[in-house]
């Protein structure tokens, strides 16, 4: 009989297939297969023969529903392995396999596979709360997104711009709809400082200013107007109208009301003036270390100051 690891190379030909009829039958048996498989079933090198396979059934999925159907299916495959070791080593898969692929794909293509990131990222979110933000599983994702190969290292030059740019403008938006959309009935806290680790390290060591300039006006502008937006404060109607009166600005109201900073069995969730400090406590750290650049050091702590001071919340940042 034929071991589980003899099955992916056969299986990653069928997913590559030009016939779709064979391409959808061998999508059912890679469910099947991951959902049986040990977390040690594949080598990292069948792994990504398997997900060259993958990439490449997406690849030739044209219609609009199905390139909507198929990005689900794939995405929710996360979910369905049998072990968290095993999710992370096909998340892992997902990300080297669309580093490695990215700069190949065509402009007429280009759309769906933002569509696809978006919903590994979504289904991330979802087996992170379905595993409670356990500890560990959340430091390999993490490390994950940052490890060499991974979309956003701030120190390999193989990574494409575009992609961590994508993640900016996605992370919290998905974040906030799998929070609305558990795979548990009572979720524990986000842990906020935590997630949003892996852009202050990026924004930190980039030596690219306009990846820099993304993450701020993409993720962490966003980010801390909606924790202003939110205070009780905001909703004083003697206080200035600064963010309450600023419509434009999103709120993600379902992580923001349940999150803290980094340990959900210990802190709760926490009242959002204290989850502002301790995000913005996070983001200074990470600045502070020595790995960062000086001059988005010196970027970083001024959001960190204008932050900080409720009475200059409303100062334009500029992240030039």
């Amino acid at each position: 009989m034929a071991s589980e690891s003899d099955r992916a190379p056969p299986l990653a030909k069928l997913l590559a297939s030009t016939d779709k009829k064979t391409r959808d039958k061998a999508t059912k048996q890679l469910a099947s297969f991951l959902s049986n498989s040990a977390p040690e079933a594949l080598s990292k090198v069948e792994l990504a023969k398997l997900w060259k396979g993958i990439f490449y059934c997406f690849w030739m999925s044209d219609k609009p529903l199905v390139q909507q159907a198929l990005a689900s299916e794939l995405a929710e495959l996360l979910l369905r392995s049998t072990s968290k070791e095993a999710s992370l080593a096909f998340l892992s898969g997902f990300w080297e396999a669309t580093v490695r692929e990215w700069n190949g794909i065509d402009r007429l293509r280009m759309d769906k596979y933002y569509m696809l990131v978006r919903r590994f990222t979504n289904a991330s979110f979802r087996f992170l709360i379905r595993e409670n933000w356990e500890s560990a599983s959340l430091a390999e994702y993490n490390n994950i997104l940052i490890r060499k190969g991974g979309p956003m290292c701030p120190d390999d030059q193989r990574v494409p711009a575009s992609l961590s740019y994508h993640l900016a403008d996605i992370y919290l938006e998905e974040l906030d709809k799998a929070m609305s959309n558990s795979p548990v009935s009572d979720p524990l806290p986000a842990p906020l400082s935590t997630l949003l680790s892996p852009f202050f390290v990026l924004a930190a060591r980039t030596p690219s200013n306009i990846t820099y300039q993304r993450i701020q006006s993409a993720l962490i502008n966003p980010l801390f107007a909606s924790l202003t937006l939110q205070t009780p404060e905001s909703e004083d109607e003697d206080a200035p109208r600064r963010k309450r009166a600023r419509l434009d600005e999103p709120e993600y109201t379902n992580f923001v009301s349940n999150a803290c900073s980094t340990d959900p069995e210990e802190e709760k969730a926490l009242p959002i003036p204290q989850l502002r400090a301790a995000v913005l406590r996070k983001m200074f750290d990470i600045a502070s270390h020595e790995d960062s650049r000086d001059s988005n050091r010196r970027k970083l702590y001024a959001v960190w100051k204008v932050y900080k001071e409720d009475e200059n919340v409303d100062k334009p940042l500029d992240a030039s």
